[in-house]
């Protein structure tokens, strides 16, 4: 009975089947049910595809909302950043700035003269601070709108303050969002790429910068340049032909890259600095450095958030240093770094005592003749025993005059028997020639020292003297007094013993005077009031040994 149900029930499901399926075959073949129209089918199939398009492309345009809001491109404008330090001007095409003057600082020492505008007319044709996409500049080719309501900054002391843009370049995603700060000279920027396609994408990005090379001050110890660090260690391109001509490119570890020149800087600062390329040059005026990133390689819809900052400003060491060691490196103190250093520690110390850069250098020389007196002193004594040696001196000459392998014997035995140094007279100067290059390094890079004065005017008139001990005497007063100092110590010091020897110390008052006719001017004060205070120890010491006996044979 069971058998029977079981068959049953699989029989009333065939033919339920052949009811539904052979039915509809049946009455299409005799002709009771239409058959389907092919166009009306094709139609139909052809609506179903394009509802599944604009399906797909909904999404994938949701899915690019999620990453980046709706962007509808506006006309740029300039917008205005004022700070205490600096006003500035940024274009919101992309980003790129227009004019960044700083407030602190004059190109002369005019009352009226206008401000150091690092970022000039010129320099910003080549817009610094613009963004280089897959070799795009993406201030002209992209599409930008600026973040709506915002027209500007103007930031108070300890205020910081953002500006944010957002465009389109070579079908990617940017966001640029940039902050000023009142306080400081650097510019942060948080970068934000989306590939708006649904393939993998590699992109190349580089950062600009640039500036005017009439920032500098035109002479050979303040020339424009294109500037990097590579890992940890400077380097500098100062050629304009070699800039103008065929460019310089370095590769590495770049730390940040810019244009500087002596007193100004304007450097970018990547977050990705290994394997970075560097690109400088040069072209009229204007000096221009752009770093190159590494490859990045963002998925479909995939977005990327990279942080870079940029220095538009003096390269004042403490601010810098605030930002970074290697940032400070920009002001380069040379191979005596170290001293360098120390003076400008000392320097500081007498200026915070008096409050003026030319007095707190004559104290400094007066610390450093302190130190070095007794070296000076033992060299006096020394030259004050072969001034009283002349006579033997002109003896032995006389007797050995047509053997000179026997006379500079006899002159020799006579220098070791009365202990007497014959290069005594150089040891103070060449002791310290390190701290005189440390300081013409000093005062060739200290910010502090631009346009700092001894005296503005000279005295009596309305003429500018020694108002700006950066740069050169514009009277060569002091580098004549200099000179004849020189003379002076050398009329006080007893004659060489070789004649041409005579004739070379003659001449090296008139070399030094030519020398230092070019020399910063606060280098030449320190000269200057070294060789006083050498006369007047040297003067000393000829008043304590005026009354000893002179050597006898």
């Amino acid at each position: 009975m069971q058998d029977n149900s079981t068959k049953n029930i699989i029989l009333a499901i065939v033919l339920c089947l052949i009811v539904v399926f052979g039915w509809s075959s049946l009455a299409q073949y005799m002709g009771w049910i239409p058959a389907p129209d092919p166009k009306l089918v094709a139609e139909q199939e052809e609506l179903a595809r394009k509802q599944a398009q604009e399906a797909a492309q909904k999404k994938a345009e949701a899915d690019r909302e999620a990453l980046l809001p709706s962007f509808t491109p506006s006309e740029g404008q300039d917008l205005s950043v004022e700070t205490p330090l600096y006003s500035a001007v940024l274009y919101s095409g992309g980003g790129a700035l227009r004019s960044f003057a700083l407030k602190n600082y004059r190109m002369s020492l005019e009352p009226h003269a206008p401000l150091v505008n690092i970022v000039s007319d010129r320099a910003a044709a080549v817009a610094p601070l613009g963004l280089v996409i897959n070799s795009q500049p993406s201030w002209s080719t992209g599409k930008w709108a600026l973040e709506e309501g915002k027209k500007g900054l103007e930031l108070k002391a300890g205020q910081s303050g953002k500006i944010s843009l957002r465009g389109e370049v070579d079908g990617l995603g940017v966001e640029r969002h940039l902050t000023f700060s009142a306080d400081s000279y650097l510019l942060e920027e948080e970068l934000v790429l989306v590939n708006l396609s649904e393939q993998s994408r590699t992109i190349r990005l580089a950062y600009t910068v640039a500036s005017d090379s009439r920032n500098a001050g035109g002479d050979r110890y303040d020339v424009m340049r294109v500037a990097w660090d590579n890992n940890g260690s400077l380097d500098e391109e100062s050629s304009f032909e070699t800039l103008t001509q065929q460019g310089r490119m370095e590769s590495g570890r770049m730390i940040w890259a810019g244009a500087m020149s002596n007193y100004f800087l304007a450097a970018v600062l990547p977050e990705l600095p290994d394997n970075s390329v560097m690109k400088g040059r040069a072209q009229n005026t204007v000096y221009r450095a752009a770093l190159e990133q590494p490859d990045l390689v963002l998925a479909g819809h995939e977005s990327r958030r990279l942080k870079v900052r940029y220095w538009f400003g003096p390269k004042d060491r403490k601010q810098l240093l605030a930002v970074s060691e290697d940032l400070a490196k920009s002001v380069d103190l040379g191979m005596f770094s170290l001293i360098a250093k120390g003076l400008l520690w000392i320097l500081q110390i007498f200026y915070d005592l008096v409050h003026n850069w030319g007095i707190a250098i004559i104290l400094l020389t007066f610390v450093i003749k302190a130190l070095f007196w007794p070296l000076t002193a033992k060299s006096y004594a020394s030259m004050e025993k072969m001034k009283k040696l002349q006579p033997r001196m002109v003896e032995i000459r006389e007797k050995y005059k047509n053997d000179k392998e026997q006379m500079n014997k006899e002159v020799m035995n006579l220098y070791k028997t009365y202990g007497v140094n014959p290069a005594s007279g150089c040891v103070p100067i060449l002791v310290q020639l390190p701290v005189f290059f440390g300081l013409y390094q000093a005062l060739l890079t200290f910010i502090e020292l631009r346009h700092a004065p001894l005296i503005s005017t000279l005295p009596g008139t309305d003429m500018l003297w020694l108002a700006d001990l950066s740069t050169k005497d514009p009277l060569y007063i002091t580098p004549i007094i200099m000179g004849l100092t020189m003379v002076i110590q050398q009329k006080m010091s007893p004659p060489a013993a070789d004649p041409m020897q005579r004739k070379i110390m003659m001449f090296l008052p008139i070399i030094f005077t030519f020398l230092f006719l070019g020399f910063p001017s606060g280098l030449v004060i320190y000269w200057l009031v070294n060789n006083v205070l050498s006369i007047f120890q040297q003067w000393l010491m000829m008043r304590k040994n005026k009354k000893k006996p002179a050597v006898r044979n």
